[in-house]
């Protein structure tokens, strides 16, 4: 199997965390209202809760979980009192439900510190492999 490398922002690298997050918010199900995708550098994703808080994904720190105060498509969200779920950048999906339990019981791999596993700036590290293995499945 070929290694196939995006293109640094096409359309195709913009859409890639898409099928990524649709299978998290599957997984959540009613736990979920709605969700966006955001901008770019970085690009990321806002999941709101039922419960009045947010899940966003961001490709440089991977999942937190806040307060919402404010955010929209195209926006990057703004959190209150933020704990960063852990397990890496691009956790598998399965692993994102437990820790959001984590986190917001504060225990667990979850912290009130911001990781930083990569940066945007990096186009060229490899992380759009990884996400390209998620948008081979198609809506979950």
């Amino acid at each position: 199997m070929a290694i196939r490398h995006v293109e640094p922002y096409t359309d195709e690298w913009l859409q890639q965390p898409i099928s990524y997050v649709r299978q998290v918010v599957g997984l959540l199900g009613v736990e979920v209202s709605e969700w966006w995708e955001g901008p770019c550098d970085p690009r990321d994703a806002t999941l709101r809760l039922t419960d009045g808080n947010a899940l966003v994904w961001d490709e440089e720190s991977g999942w937190r979980l806040g307060g919402f105060v404010s955010g929209a498509r195209g926006r990057h969200t703004e959190l209150t009192g933020v704990r960063y779920l852990g397990h890496g950048l691009l956790p598998k999906p399965e692993r994102v439900p437990p820790a959001l339990h984590d986190a917001r019981a504060g225990v667990g791999a979850s912290s009130a510190w911001r990781p930083c596993y990569r940066s945007h700036r990096n186009c060229r590290d490899g992380f759009d492999v990884a996400l390209d293995f998620y948008s081979r499945f198609i809506d979950v």
